[in-house]
């Protein structure tokens, strides 16, 4: 048995990968210098970096879409993530494209998530534009917290004591450029994007089934002819589309049937699942939550922890941010009842 070396894995890349790929060993560099890693190459390196990261820990008590769930399958912002790398993972290896950089924009992706989902990240936008005196209705509000761009803060900056992760560029794009109509540099950036969009559109039905939301049957039947009749079928349907088309096109794309159909899947959980009655009931409590938790801390900038201070560049409204989006579900409310009656806002 004999051993690996990076620069064996460096060189195996070059056989086996698609000319596409981004290789390790062609990655433009850290902002800082470091000794190369005896077995392990850079984007395997910026993969366990986050992986040893508090920020990924926390993951695990962040919301997906439930935030009252009982039981213990429902998804969480972890186990969200760790079904996107798989997926990813899939296609880049179907494709010849590099699965460690994959991997490790998969497992930063969301990062920057708040608690409570896209609830906590609206209420922490709405949040910020009260104190900066902007009207709620402004179309900008939205823009003042993206997860997106948190994430990248988040190894950039608030992991390892202020100082970042010290990530490779390609990483960071792939992190930042994953959601909307954004487009990462790197085939294996793109791949991340689609693969958010499989995972969550297929495991955000799977936890409204098991909720008592749905049943299989209420799926619009378009989608059941064109992604199969089941959970499993859709995702194998979706992977392998995506691989297919391509493979053909020479670029990271679906056909236009499947990607339709995963879209009116997608519409489909906003009318039915992302605002049913069980949802809403729960995020009028979550807003008022994160409200409340803003405000306070923002008088009380001494109850903000030092680390936050130190790296907002003495904006208060910044480290408050970084604080509470820090925060896992559970956190908060026990900071909530720590701080305010428990009785006014239901949780």
């Amino acid at each position: 048995m004999r051993i690996i070396y990076r620069e064996d894995q460096e060189a195996r890349e070059h056989v086996v990968l698609d000319p596409a790929a981004m290789f390790a060993d062609k990655s433009e560099g850290r902002d800082r210098s470091t000794e190369p890693d005896i077995l392990r190459n850079d984007f395997q390196r910026d993969r366990d970096k986050i992986l040893h990261t508090k920020s990924f820990r926390r993951l695990s008590h962040k919301t997906q879409v439930f935030l009252a769930a009982e039981g213990d399958h429902f998804r969480t912002r972890l186990t969200h993530t760790l079904e996107v790398a798989q997926i990813a993972r899939t296609i880049a290896r179907a494709l010849g494209l590099n699965e460690d950089l994959t991997e490790a924009i998969s497992l930063g992706h969301d990062l920057g998530h708040t608690p409570f989902g896209h609830t906590g990240e609206e209420a922490l936008a709405r949040s910020i534009a009260r104190h900066r005196g902007m009207s709620p209705d402004d179309p900008r509000v939205h823009l003042l917290y993206q997860h997106n761009v948190q994430s990248l803060r988040v190894v950039e900056v608030i992991e390892n004591g202020g100082k970042g992760l010290n990530l490779t560029p390609e990483v960071r794009d792939g992190i930042v450029n994953h959601t909307g109509d954004l487009r990462a540099e790197s085939m294996e950036g793109r791949i991340v994007a689609t693969a958010d969009r499989i995972a969550y559109v297929n495991h955000d039905i799977d936890d409204a089934i098991r909720a008592g939301i749905l049943c299989e049957s209420d799926l619009p039947a378009s989608t059941h002819r064109v992604l199969g009749p089941d959970h499993s079928s859709r995702i194998e349907r979706l992977v392998f589309d995506m691989v297919s088309t391509s493979a053909d096109a020479g670029e990271i794309a679906m056909s236009p049937a499947v990607w339709d159909a995963m879209m009116e899947l997608r519409r489909f959980l906003f009318e039915r699942v992302y605002y049913a009655p069980v949802v809403v009931a729960e995020v009028g409590k979550a807003t008022r939550l994160i409200d409340c938790l803003f405000d306070y801390y923002v008088s009380h900038m001494d109850d903000v922890p030092e680390e936050y201070r130190a790296i907002s560049g003495g904006d208060d409204l910044r480290a408050v941010t970084d604080y509470i989006a820090g925060m896992t579900d559970r956190y908060a409310k026990t900071q909530f009842h720590s701080l305010f009656s428990p009785s006014s806002i239901g949780f």
